[in-house]
């Protein structure tokens, strides 16, 4: 299972607030994506994130175009996806754009990208990691947690002048 060895982040509930943050969602595999987003729109709100720009587009290959428009306007942007493998090479240019782009919007802009595109072989599969009723893993949710908790992390790094832990355990 993909989740074996995740660690479990720690995002207090409510020290999110006051926080920014963009939701990028692709729109390919309108099911998955629905359970993507409840996940992290969840797990926003549990952590008091209220203020919350979500944005709607084509398929994950733009989601990094997305992300660097937003990523300067935001505490943290949440990229949300999937790619089903098919049988041609297109899965993986896909893939692999999106996921070098998203890299580079976060290391350019020093804004944390919580990264939930889900790349895998069958629709099941992206199903199963959905974070709907009777999904064993919730990707969406987990991307959230990621981006609120590097952004605490790395605040309470720079004010203490210091490293500090990131909310993992």
């Amino acid at each position: 299972m993909s989740g074996d060895g995740a660690p479990a982040v720690i995002v207090e509930p409510g020290s999110g607030a006051g926080l920014k943050v963009a939701v990028v969602a692709a729109s390919w595999h309108p099911e998955v994506m629905g359970g993507l987003l409840a996940g992290a729109r969840r797990a926003l709100e549990q952590a008091g994130v209220s203020d919350v720009v979500e944005v709607h587009i084509a398929g994950s290959f733009e989601l990094p175009v997305a992300a660097a428009a937003l990523a300067p306007q935001v505490d943290a942007v949440i990229a949300l996806g999937v790619v089903v493998r098919g049988g041609t090479p297109h899965f993986e240019y896909v893939c692999q754009a999106a996921t070098q782009g998203l890299t580079d919007v976060a290391v350019r802009t020093a804004t944390p990208v919580g990264f939930g595109l889900l790349t895998v072989d069958t629709v099941e599969q992206a199903l199963d990691r959905a974070g709907l009723e009777g999904s064993t893993e919730d990707k969406g949710a987990e991307a959230a947690e990621a981006a609120v908790s590097t952004v605490l992390g790395l605040r309470a790094a720079l004010k203490r002048g210091g490293a500090v832990g990131f909310g993992v355990r």
